[in-house]
Formats: structure tokens, C-alpha cells, sequence
């Protein structure tokens, strides 16, 4: 069991709703399993003792430095402090990481001595950490503990890095979702959960991984019509429908 109350959400209204309790968590039921998004994008299953993350990007700065592009070098640290929270505070059993946890094959090559003592001490603490694999890390760098599978079945859901056409019961990465809304005048843009009957997407949980809009084509053929977002901001988790999310601007 992950420690921490469980939260009840408000029901979704046309103007967003805030799905907030002691931790701002938001309480879906999906496919059968009660599961609990967190405001930092990490998905919570607490009945069976999961967190889970995707889209770490470890080391993403470092790799567009090596190509000339300089980003401040703390992403890594900032990612692997922000889950050593969770963690800390959910205590779960297991993690699941859903692909793309390291940015390339040689992140590992790159990171700074003491992320690798976090790191390790991380997926020492946990009885089973899961490194599921993806298109950037179709072979995750060995010697930090864990193990290593293309996707994972736990009763009615199935983890996998990236969304499957058709598939139930799913929840997957590698979109990196977020949504826009207009709210008093203004245009908010944040990461998001989003979701239908059959499909969670979770958010990029790394430090450099941005979003992109789920009204991009990118999403076509994934999620039914009527599908939601939990956005992501300020702490707090706000439900939408899909009919109030409005596209990226053109550039």
C-alpha cells in the first residue's frame, strides 16, 4: 500500500474543475484500478503499491551541451530530487518508470558522481524498480539497479512507453502531454494526464521535457473524443474536457 490519504476529485464542469485534498492529488478510476494523479506527474496506484513516471530524460542537458547548445547541467539532479520526494513520502513498492528514463545511450556516461549515488540509493530503497524501455533508452544503461522489460502487466492495466492504437487498460509516455485553456482572459498551457476509457498518457516527468499540445496530430487515432485532461500547475491538479482545451498558436 502506498502511504497517504486517498482524495476524492470534483466532477468535471465546463469551466475546469480543481481536484485538490491534503496534497492536491486528483482521484480517477480507470479500467477498475483507483489511481491518484500527482501534481508533479507522477500517476500513483495505491492499492498495489505502484508509482509510476515516465519520460525522465536523464542527462538531457548534457546532450544538447555536447551539440553546442548549453542548458544549465542540473536537470538530472533536479528530476532525481523530485522523485527521492515522492518517493520519500508515498514509500511504494514499486516503481515503474515508462521509457525514455535516460535522454540517450551514453547518459550514463555523463552523469555527475553523486546523481549516480542518488540513483542507485533510489532503486535500492524500492523492492522493485522497473525500468520500462523506449525509443531513446531501448537499452537502459546497466548498473543501477532495477530490471529491464519492454511493457508491464499488473491485473486489468498494462505500462508500456508508447500508446498502442486500440489497446485498453493502457498507461504510457512518450507524448509528453500538456493542454492549453483560456481562463479569465488569459492563455494557461501545462503539463497534463490525459485520459479516456481506455488510454492514461502521463506527463514528461524530466526536469527539460516540455510538452507537446494533446490536440496535436500526434494524438489522432489514441484518444476518444470525449477524453479529459488533469493539468498539471501551481501544485494543484485541474480537471478539464477536452471541449475547453484550445490548440497551440501558430508559429
Amino acid at each position: 500500500m502506498i502511504a497517504g490519504k486517498r482524495m476524492l476529485s470534483a466532477s468535471s464542469q465546463a469551466h475546469g474543475s480543481v481536484c485538490q485534498g491534503d496534497d492536491s492529488r486528483a482521484a480517477l478510476t480507470f479500467c477498475g484500478a483507483d489511481l491518484l494523479a500527482d501534481p508533479s506527474g507522477a500517476l500513483l496506484w495505491p492499492a498495489a503499491g505502484i508509482l509510476a513516471v515516465a519520460d525522465l530524460h536523464l542527462e538531457k542537458g548534457s546532450a544538447f551541451a555536447a551539440r553546442g547548445r548549453m542548458l544549465p547541467p542540473y536537470d538530472t539532479r533536479a528530476t532525481l530530487d523530485r522523485l527521492a520526494g515522492l518517493i520519500a513520502t508515498a514509500r511504494p513498492a514499486r516503481v515503474l518508470c515508462l521509457g525514455d528514463s535516460f535522454h540517450d545511450r551514453r547518459a550514463a556516461e555523463r552523469m555527475d558522481a553523486a546523481d549516480i549515488g542518488q540513483l542507485r540509493a533510489l532503486t535500492d530503497a524500492v523492492a522493485d524498480w522497473v525500468w520500462i524501455t523506449g525509443n531513446h533508452d531501448p537499452e537502459p544503461p546497466q548498473g543501477f539497479g532495477g530490471r529491464v522489460v519492454e511493457e508491464l502487466s499488473i491485473g486489468p492495466l498494462t505500462f508500456r512507453h508508447e500508446a498502442e492504437p486500440g489497446a485498453v487498460g493502457e498507461l504510457s509516455g512518450h507524448l509528453h502531454p500538456a493542454a492549453a485553456v483560456a481562463l479569465a482572459g488569459r492563455r494557461v498551457r501545462e503539463r497534463c494526464f490525459a485520459y479516456d476509457a481506455a488510454k492514461l498518457i502521463l506527463p514528461a516527468f524530466g526536469s527539460f521535457t516540455g510538452g507537446l499540445n494533446v490536440l496535436d496530430a500526434a494524438f489522432d487515432g489514441l484518444l476518444a473524443p470525449g477524453f479529459e485532461v488533469l493539468m498539471t500547475a501551481r501544485g494543484r491538479v485541474y480537471r478539464f474536457p477536452c471541449a475547453r482545451l484550445s490548440p497551440d498558436r501558430a508559429r
